[in-house]
């Protein structure tokens, strides 16, 4: 072993030891191999920069674009309304839909492109069930890995294994020989999480342990905030009456936040409204108050109406604090004079006057300088009561429109990426077509596009990439390939196999998959000559294992992941660890038992 091989192995050992400790930062762990790789000679300055430039980057760039195109347009949140609609808040069954869809979907494009497609409508879906993002984005992210296994397209070095074996005039593959491996590998990630999840996960509080405003303000106002679904049966006596002369308004913590009749949605629906039959009815408070209020009016309750769906996001609709100030031109009226609702489309909810807290109807309360109220509505007509100078609104929010007329665009961009990268165009030229042309189809910005960027993903990526590409050039990567190699010779065939499954393993944590196959597949096959084994059977192991990439976040889709489910290095080790036992546990035994 040369100095330069020394060298790289003790770099290699710092960088790992500073990503399961966090030290520092991992991007700037990432900065620091680069600095050291740089001045200890071992890269020339084009090498030590490359990863910037590298393919990974690039599909990494493309795909935060194009994520971000996605979830502006609306398309996952039909997705994400679907998996509610199918499960009560169970987060097993939740789990159990997201890990399969999108572990299927990534045996036929890239990992990374199923997890970029998938992730706006999993954060919808955290939202709306109070299911911790941490709880769910790990999960997918390891089944799209998973599911890169069942088809030789699946991943990069699948797609390779048949240029080795020609190469070494051996018979190739066929796209579907891998599918039973696959297959086993993605149920026992679904089943490693439906059952272990629990444990194994971050128990995720919500903004790394930091309540949001709308938690904060429902939490302290102790707001009611569970929607409930009525429409109006034939014989409901409300039929023809207005909403003030039901009553409604005198019953506490009770409002009617929408209604909705032929897709026809009306939102803080004004007082004089009169109710129909077959209307459909948003109501939000405490769940016995609204329980008598629908037995009262003979109501019948529904699971949930699909018009009302932009009030199930926290980033359409909440609650906001509202400060009257002096010289507002609602001062001196009551509410029901200014006609706040029909102005504005907003639901007051409750009304501070004179250090009086007012839950009941306030409709007649005369508002003065200082009174501010609790109103609950859309962020977009919120925004506008903001821009109102006779309003003050004291929470802070950002208003997330839906682009919906660009949803066929969006689908067009991304379907032309996936299809472009399956008729064997490079993946970085084919998703940074995609992402390109959201930007010149208007789905999305250039200045959103710079936005959606996670640079501290980037430097991590484009940071480790050289410490790879030094493993190859001083040889260390084949040095330690060669010794363990060296180690297992004349080793029953279980042993082997292990060997090889935890070498693809160590390599895939240090320098791309790719990467690790390229420099694994010939030393994989010369063993296997010596050794009288099916070289064929040995190298697509290699090429299945170096997808055992689950304890650290250097795999491109644990590293997309990191920042949306505000992961730490240890939260990888922690639920990463058992999924790599249990990958190599499946793949020793099917190769063992199955191809050997």
């Amino acid at each position: 072993m040369d100095t330069n091989q020394i060298i790289v192995l003790i770099i290699l050992l710092i960088t790992v030891i500073a990503l399961i400790f966090e030290f520092v930062r991992i991007d700037i762990v990432a900065l620091i191999c680069v600095i050291l790789l740089g001045w200890t000679g071992i890269l020339s300055s084009q090498e030590l920069f490359s990863g910037f430039s590298s393919s990974a980057v690039i599909v990494m760039i493309s795909v935060m674009i194009m994520g971000v195109g996605i979830q502006k347009t609306g398309i996952m949140d039909q997705f994400s309304q679907f998996v509610l609609s199918k499960n009560k808040g169970n987060e097993k069954k939740i789990l159990l839909i997201l890990t399969s869809t999108v572990g299927i979907l990534s045996s036929l494009i890239q990992n990374i492109g199923a997890v970029a497609l998938f992730l706006p409508g999993v954060l919808n879906i955290s939202k709306e069930k109070k299911i911790p993002k941490s709880r769910l984005i790990m999960p997918i992210g390891f089944a799209a890995i998973l599911g890169g296994t069942i088809t030789m397209v699946g991943s990069g070095p699948l797609i390779l294994v048949n240029d080795f074996l020609k190469s070494a005039s051996l018979q190739s593959y066929n796209i579907f020989s891998v599918t039973p491996i696959g297959i086993l590998l993605l149920i026992s990630g679904i089943v490693y999480f439906y059952f272990f999840g629990k444990y194994v996960l971050p128990k995720g509080i919500t903004n790394h342990g930091k309540e949001s405003h709308q938690e904060k303000l429902i939490n302290s106002m102790n707001l009611p905030h569970s929607f409930y679904y009525y429409t109006i049966p034939a014989n409901s006596p409300i039929i023809g009456k207005t909403i003030n002369e039901v009553g409604i308004f005198d019953i506490p913590d009770v409002n009617i936040i929408a209604l909705s009749k032929d897709k026809s949605v009306q939102c803080a629906p004004w007082r004089q409204t009169i109710f129909e039959e077959g209307e459909d009815l948003l109501l939000i408070g405490k769940e016995q108050n609204v329980k008598e209020f629908a037995e009262k009016c003979l109501l019948t309750q529904i699971t949930c109406c699909d018009d009302f769906k932009d009030f199930h996001d926290s980033s359409t609709s909440g609650f906001a604090e509202v400060i009257i100030p002096h010289g507002s031109e609602i001062v001196g009226e009551t509410i029901r004079e200014y006609s706040f609702r029909r102005r504005h489309a907003i639901e007051p909810v409750i009304l501070f006057s004179k250090g009086e807290e007012i839950r009941c109807d306030f409709s007649d309360h005369k508002i003065i300088p200082g009174d501010s109220m609790i109103v609950y509505g859309l962020w977009e007509h919120i925004a506008e009561l903001k821009r109102d100078l006779d309003f003050v609104v004291a929470t802070p929010f950002k208003v997330e429109k839906k682009n919906l007329s660009k949803q066929w665009e969006a689908i067009a961009c991304f379907l032309l990426s996936i299809i472009l990268s399956l008729f064997g165009v490079s993946a970085p030229l084919a998703f940074l077509t995609g992402a390109v042309g959201m930007i010149l189809l208007n789905v999305i910005s250039i200045e959103e596009a710079y936005r959606a960027i996670e640079w501290k993903v980037i430097f991590l990526i484009a940071g480790l990439i050289p410490l790879g590409l030094a493993m190859q050039k001083t040889g260390a990567a084949v040095f330690l390939a060669q010794k363990l190699m060296a180690v297992v010779v004349g080793k029953p065939t279980s042993i082997i196999l292990l060997i090889i499954g935890l070498l693809s393993t160590i390599f895939s944590l240090i320098m791309t998959n790719v990467g690790a196959i390229v420099v694994l597949a010939p030393l994989v096959i010369e063993f296997a000559t010596l050794s009288n084994l099916d070289p064929r059977a040995l190298v697509l192991l290699a090429a299945v294992s170096v997808a055992n990439s689950f304890i650290l976040p250097t795999h491109q889709v644990n590293a997309l992941i990191i920042s949306p489910g505000g992961y730490t290095n240890k939260d990888f080790f922690k639920a990463g660890s058992g999924m790599t036992i249990l990958f190599l546990l499946i793949t020793v035994l099917y190769f063992n038992f199955v191809m050997l």
